[in-house]
């Protein structure tokens, strides 16, 4: 396959993504808030009451739909489309460069005698963990930008609830004025609604943290994340070669041996789903790293670096904390992915379709001439 056709399938990959995202973004807001969500375990004692269960996701659509509009469903779209954009487009330029080196190494293989010139699993391993690892470099900071506007209302509301704790504990023993002063400042802060966050205003208070490296905060366990899709592509890249083996066994010579959009789609969210469910606790770490570190309220729940994340939220949160909002992230990323692969490979074939009729249009153009 040429050049040609990795640009084709970088487009493709593109616009793939860029539907999928604007179909399942708001679960993935959702997810992220959940992902974030920074809750230190309590010792309970027989007078203390149980912890609040976390909502499921609809409901917690309905609650932003509720304080925030639909808009809240939606922060951070416009750099996350953009990012995805790039992130699909790089990624699948590149893999499909490093497939077109793997596959022309087997066939270079199997003319030496050895091999039957198909590309193995670990091959395709390597071809999806370099794609995805030149994605992360280049795409990391648009990601930083998104999950801080996803998670900037949860943040004011957590540093507010602080605020409050940190009010109540001042007057705690002090006379009804105090008190009454106390109940108006709280209801002030109850009445405030969340201050505007564009992509600048989040560009400026990642640079005012951490200099031009926050924009490359959780780059290590983004980077372990690669084999993610490393996973995913072997996974969905077996699969539908063995779907296609079979098919050409049984089929007659000449006959379309590709899969149907529906087939694919299956394929995509089998993949997926076994990517995410395997390398979830990497996301979640990341997404705390990425996020606004006064989330946390206190030092127990903030975050220096990967192993410093990983650490606390064993001490402070327990193993669970690693699997936070998963069967949220599940639904979102299964169905979009299923949804990029479908539509990834029909752009395809339409630009393989209109590449060939283009290519017999010129031919019979220089035979007229």
């Amino acid at each position: 396959m040429s050049n040609s056709n990795a640009v084709a399938n970088g487009v493709a990959g593109a616009g793939g993504g860029i539907i999928a995202q604007i179909i399942t973004y708001p679960l993935q807001t959702v997810n992220t808030r959940q992902q974030t969500e920074r809750r230190a375990k309590r010792i309970l004692t027989s007078a203390s009451t149980s912890p609040t269960p976390t909502p499921t996701a609809l409901v917690q659509i309905l609650q932003v739909i509720k304080n925030e509009g639909w808009g809240g469903l939606y922060s951070g779209l416009k750099p996350s489309l953009f990012g995805t954009a790039a992130s699909q487009g790089i990624y699948y330029y590149f893999y499909q460069v490093f497939k077109n080196k793997a596959e022309s190494i087997a066939n270079s293989r199997k003319n030496k005698g050895r091999g039957d010139g198909s590309v193995g699993m670990f091959s395709w391993l390597i071809v999806a963990a370099l794609a995805g690892s030149l994605n992360v470099l280049f795409t990391n900071p648009i990601w930083v930008l998104v999950t801080r506007m996803q998670t900037h209302t949860q943040a004011e509301r957590k540093i507010r609830e602080e605020r409050k704790e940190s009010m109540a504990r001042e007057v705690a023993n002090s006379d009804q004025s105090s008190i009454t002063l106390l109940h108006d400042n709280m209801a002030k802060l109850d009445s405030l609604k969340p201050t505007p966050y564009g992509t600048i205003h989040a560009a400026q208070e990642v640079y005012r943290e951490a200099g031009i490296r926050g924009f490359w905060k959780g780059i290590i366990p983004t980077l372990i994340m690669v084999c993610n899709p490393s996973i995913q592509f072997m996974i969905y890249e077996t699969s539908l070669n063995r779907l296609k083996a079979r098919r050409n066994k049984a089929s007659k010579p000449g006959s379309n041996t590709s899969a149907t959009a529906f087939e694919t789609f299956l394929l995509g969210a089998l993949a997926k789903l076994g990517a995410t469910v395997s390398t979830y606790p990497l996301l979640v770490v990341k997404s705390r790293l990425q996020a606004k570190q006064e989330i946390g309220g206190n030092s127990s729940l903030r975050y220096s670096g990967t192993i410093d994340a990983i650490m606390k939220m064993i001490r402070y949160e327990g193993l669970s904390s690693f699997y936070k909002g998963m069967s949220t992230k599940i639904v979102q990323s299964v169905f979009a992915a299923s949804l990029l692969f479908m539509i990834k490979e029909e752009l395809v074939k339409a630009y393989v379709l209109m590449a060939h009729k283009s290519h017999l249009f010129l031919s019979n153009l220089r035979k007229i001439r």
